[in-house]
């Protein structure tokens, strides 16, 4: 279990900081929330903590595995299909686990995409989304703002 001021990642939608723990009654349930603020668009999210496990809620990398996330970000691009639609099918099943990897991954091969073809719209969501998530945990971990964030990617890639 987390506490108040834990540094989390929520997948699809980012790292944030655990601000509150409360009950609330939804739905007739009263069920305990981890109230999470994203710095990225100074979001605040609910997570039900008996969920947590399940969707894959982790703790934030620690510095070191920056240095694991930028060699990812500047490896060779992944063989991806030409079916757009396969293609977004699997990049959203790398989204949708939380790893940090499997997102800077989606990154740096939807950057690339897109520098060599203009992206669909759907991809261009997902790599905005993609790259908010990402950002948004070097922003914790690096303990730096969104822009420099932003710029470590751009560069890394």
């Amino acid at each position: 279990m987390f506490v108040i001021g834990d540094k989390i990642v929520y997948p699809m939608h980012g790292a944030g900081v655990i601000e509150e723990i409360e009950d609330k009654q939804i739905l007739g349930e009263i069920r305990r929330y981890y109230i999470l603020r994203v710095p990225c668009g100074d979001m605040k999210i609910m997570i039900p903590v008996e969920s947590c496990d399940d969707i894959g809620v982790r703790s934030i990398i620690s510095v070191e595995e920056i240095e694991d996330v930028l060699r990812v970000l500047g490896a060779e691009t992944t063989e991806m299909s030409n079916n757009w639609n396969r293609r977004y099918r699997e990049n959203m099943e790398k989204l949708k686990t939380g790893s940090v990897y499997n997102v800077a991954e989606v990154v740096r091969n939807l950057m690339r995409s897109d520098k060599e073809r203009k992206l669909s719209t759907g991809e261009k969501k997902m790599l905005t989304n993609a790259k908010q998530i990402l950002i948004s945990e070097i922003v914790l971990v690096e303990n730096i703002d969104h822009e420099s964030a932003e710029e470590i990617v751009n560069s890394a890639v």
